[in-house]
């Protein structure tokens, strides 16, 4: 009896503390829906911003400065961060163990700092801000996540699987690409998506960096807004039309992240290999 009776105690502190911690982003939520529904509309989403103390307007250009801002970022870190994870992976040495120090560092990198090396080595050297700096310190950020998420998703495949694709004849290179890595795609598609989630909402670097356009631009050589920048600036300025903006830009960053770990579901499971 006394067992039982301690069995549904715990279960019921265990759903206690569950809905605790859920329930912050919940009420988080709540907030951003309640307040940035009211501004969406058609207009929000392909008009450019008003002029300041003026009503109306959208965010046509950080909408699209956010995408080009997550390509570039995305063309930058995923190549090298996908091959650093093969290597980390499939080599024990003193070399690896360095390598995965560094990223471990990077990682931890406080998303400031992160602006101000993109400031020192691109945005000086090409004597301005531009969409390439915003892209390029984004993919700092980026990188580490998809490193750790492609090292660990291929130390988790069967070494039979390697050994079967060399019994057939197959060299290491093509066991690598045709095998390892088609087996380890929804891991490694998933750390993609967890990264782009991550950058997605950054302000700090592009303050740095892409230093915002309330104009709509697409030349990655120019500077450009971004949705987290909007919201910055727009929360902090004197007018309530702006901060109403920022109610739905908020909206829309986190629809946007939501769909984007719902597709990435999706395709990680339809790439998933079942040993």
């Amino acid at each position: 009896m006394k067992r039982k009776i301690f069995d549904k105690l715990f279960k019921g502190f265990v759903i206690l503390l569950t809905l605790l911690s859920v329930a912050p982003l919940l009420l988080i939520l709540f907030m951003i829906v309640k307040n940035g529904i009211t501004v969406i509309n058609w207009s929000f989403f392909v008009k450019l911003p008003a002029p300041p103390g003026n009503a109306g307007g959208g965010v046509l250009n950080s909408i699209v400065g956010t995408f080009e801002l997550i390509v570039l970022a995305v063309a930058f870190a995923i190549p090298p961060g996908i091959l650093t994870g093969v290597y980390l992976s499939e080599r024990r040495s003193r070399f690896s163990n360095v390598i995965r120090t560094i990223v471990n560092t990077l990682q931890g990198l406080p998303s400031i700092v992160v602006g101000i090396i993109a400031y020192l080595w691109v945005v000086r050297p090409l004597g301005g801000f531009s969409a390439l700096s915003g892209g390029f310190a984004l993919s700092l950020m980026m990188l580490p996540v998809v490193i750790k998420s492609t090292e660990e998703t291929l130390k988790l495949i069967p070494y039979s699987l390697k050994e079967a694709s060399f019994a057939l004849g197959a060299n290491y290179g093509r066991t690598l690409f045709k095998v390892i890595l088609p087996s380890g795609m929804g891991g490694i598609i998933s750390g993609v998506v967890i990264g782009i989630s991550r950058i997605a909402g950054e302000t700090a670097p592009l303050l740095f960096t892409a230093f915002g356009n309330p104009f709509l631009n697409v030349n990655p050589f120019k500077p450009v807004d971004a949705l987290p920048l909007l919201i910055f600036n727009y929360a902090m300025s004197p007018y309530k039309s702006w901060h109403e903006i920022a109610w739905g830009a908020s909206l829309v960053l986190v629809v946007f992240v939501l769909l984007l770990n719902f597709v990435a579901k999706m395709a990680g499971e339809k790439w998933k290999v079942r040993f």
